[in-house]
């Protein structure tokens, strides 16, 4: 799916992260959709930019993949 996510059952119980570190994608995320900006994030999880991206474009694909079914018409 991206070269830049490794999902390994021997690297943190195999939750999504970026290749050549244990920073799991879910972190990367969390902390943007919390208020957090890209340098910030760079700066306090020694990533790149690309890593950043890297993440949130897994993160979007993984999205696309799922099914959506309708709850139907909520009273």
């Amino acid at each position: 799916m991206n070269d830049q996510i490794v999902i390994d059952p021997k690297i943190c119980h195999g939750k999504p992260v970026i290749r050549g570190t244990r920073m799991p994608v879910s972190l990367i995320v969390g902390s943007l959709a919390g208020g957090m900006g890209f340098e910030e994030v760079e700066r306090e999880y020694t990533l790149t930019r690309a890593q950043i991206r890297a993440a949130l474009k897994f993160a979007g694909e993984l999205v696309d993949q799922e099914e959506h079914h309708s709850l139907g018409a909520v009273a």
